[in-house]
C-alpha cells in the first residue's frame, strides 16, 4: 500500500482535479457534467465546482452549459514545457562549447510574458563574474538582451503596449525607460541581428545576444553571453551568432 499511497496527491481536491482533466484528455469532442461524474466517481454537485474553477485559469473550456473541454490554457503551458525541454536538449552541448571559447558565463532564456525567464546556464568560477541571476530567474524584457530580441520581433504597436504595461521601470542608470530611446535600440537590433545590454539590468555587467529559431522561422529563444563590462569581447559577436544557428538548425530552422 505504501507505494500506491505515495503517487496520491496529498490534496484530495487536486486528485479529483487530476482525475477530470485526464478524462477530457480522453476526449475530442465536449464531455458532459454527468459522464465526467461516472467516469471518476464524483458527486455531480463536486465535479461541478472543480470545472467551474479550472473554466475560471482557462484550463477547462464550457462550450455551452454542461459540457467541458480542456481548456486553451493547458496548449500554451504544454507548448511551453515543450519548446523550453527542445532547446534545453539542443542547446546544452553548444552551450558548453561557446563557455569554453569565452570562459564566461552562457544563457538560454525564453520569453513569458513580460520578462525573460533562464532557463539554462553554462558557467565556471573562472568567469571572475558573480551568477546573480540563477537557472529559473527572471528579468524585464527591455533590460536585457534577450529581451530585446524579443521586443524586436513585435511590431511597433506591441512594444508601445508593452511600454505602457510595465512603465519601463529602470535598474540602473542605463536603463531605456523611455519608449522612444527603446524603439531606437530595437531598429538596431533587426539592423545587426544581435542585442546587447549595456549595464542596464546590473551596472558592471554586459550581454550579448543571438536568436534561436524553430522549424517555423519563429523565435522561441534567445542565447547570450554574459561578462564583465570590461571583459566582454567583440570578436565573440561570430561565434555567438555560429553557436545560435547551430541549436537553431538543431530545431528544423533552415535559414
Amino acid at each position: 500500500m505504501k507505494p500506491k499511497e505515495a503517487q496520491t496527491p496529498a490534496i484530495q481536491v487536486l486528485e479529483r482535479m487530476f482525475a477530470l482533466l485526464d478524462v477530457l484528455a480522453q476526449h475530442q469532442d465536449p464531455v458532459s457534467l454527468k459522464a465526467l461524474s461516472e467516469a471518476t466517481g464524483l458527486h455531480p454537485s463536486t465535479a461541478h465546482r472543480i470545472l467551474n474553477d479550472l473554466t475560471l485559469g482557462r484550463f477547462v473550456d464550457r462550450p455551452e452549459a454542461g459540457s467541458y473541454r480542456l481548456g486553451m490554457r493547458m496548449l500554451e503551458l504544454g507548448n511551453l514545457v515543450k519548446a523550453r525541454l527542445d532547446v534545453r536538449d539542443a542547446a546544452l552541448p553548444a552551450m558548453r562549447e561557446l563557455h569554453k571559447f569565452t570562459h564566461q558565463p552562457v544563457n538560454l532564456s525564453v520569453r513569458q510574458g513580460d520578462e525573460i525567464v533562464y532557463i539554462e546556464r553554462t558557467y565556471s568560477e573562472r568567469s571572475g563574474m558573480q551568477v546573480v541571476r540563477a537557472v529559473g530567474g527572471r528579468a524585464p524584457l527591455h533590460l536585457t538582451s534577450v529581451g530585446k530580441l524579443f521586443l524586436a520581433s513585435d511590431d511597433s504597436s506591441r512594444v508601445r503596449a508593452y511600454a505602457t504595461r510595465t512603465g519601463l521601470a529602470g535598474h540602473t542608470r542605463n536603463s531605456l525607460t523611455e519608449v522612444g530611446a527603446l524603439e531606437r535600440e530595437l531598429a538596431a537590433v533587426r539592423q545587426r541581428g544581435i542585442a546587447r545590454d549595456d549595464e542596464e539590468l546590473e551596472l558592471g555587467v554586459r550581454c550579448m545576444a543571438a536568436g534561436i529559431y524553430d522549424d517555423q522561422a519563429k523565435l522561441v529563444a534567445g542565447l547570450s553571453i554574459s561578462a564583465p563590462a570590461d571583459r566582454l569581447e567583440e570578436g565573440w559577436v561570430v561565434r555567438l551568432k555560429e553557436t545560435a544557428a547551430q541549436i537553431s538548425a538543431a530545431l528544423g530552422h533552415r535559414g
